[in-house]
């Protein structure tokens, strides 16, 4: 009989798709711009939301937003936008979507990019914390608050620091798995 490996409590018996996230994806190191800005955009959209409402709802934007091409995504004009309020494969919010439009147009002026802008505040390699406990895991860093404080100063929304750390966690730009969970010794 094969034992379920040992997941962080957050992982724990949860519907497969979820654990597949867990599992593949959230915590890897990630430079992709694309993936960079559709982590944004889906950490800010879950706001006030369940994180599995917004993992059911990928691939509907994914369609929507043009595959995460910030450029193209920046371009969307009134009309599109428009067309998103009544797109039921996304969270149909006007801020939410205005947000993540906006968000696309500040990632372009970014100086070095998405990539090496967001990496920074974590001075470009992984931070590997060592929670033994999900009680132990902060919603927010010194490092997410810097980051928080200056995308808003370039323009972008839905990035306070809750969510900047959501980010952080998801693209891999800290190792918060616990150190029970056999994930976190595959990236550490």
């Amino acid at each position: 009989m094969t034992r379920e490996p040992r997941r962080c409590e957050w992982a724990r018996d949860l519907e497969p798709f979820y654990q597949t996230y867990h599992d593949e994806e959230w915590g890897v190191p990630s430079h992709d711009e694309r993936h960079l800005f559709e982590m944004l955009v889906l950490e800010g959209a879950q706001a006030g939301l369940s994180w599995s409402t917004i993992l059911r709802k990928r691939e509907g934007y994914r369609k929507a937003f043009a595959g995460f091409d910030i450029a193209a995504v920046a371009r969307f004009d009134r009309r599109r936008r428009e067309r998103l309020m009544n797109d039921p494969g996304i969270v149909r919010n006007r801020a939410k979507i205005e947000a993540a439009v906006g968000n696309a147009s500040a990632a372009l002026e970014l100086p070095g990019g998405l990539d090496a802008y967001l990496w920074s505040f974590v001075g470009g390699k992984p931070k590997r914390n060592r929670w033994r406990s999900l009680a132990e895991i902060p919603a927010e860093t010194p490092e997410s608050r810097a980051m928080s404080k200056a995308l808003k100063t370039q323009g972008f929304r839905f990035v306070g620091p809750t969510i900047c750390y959501a980010f952080m966690q998801a693209v891999g730009m800290v190792n918060d798995h616990q150190v029970t969970c056999f994930r976190y010794r595959e990236l550490s």
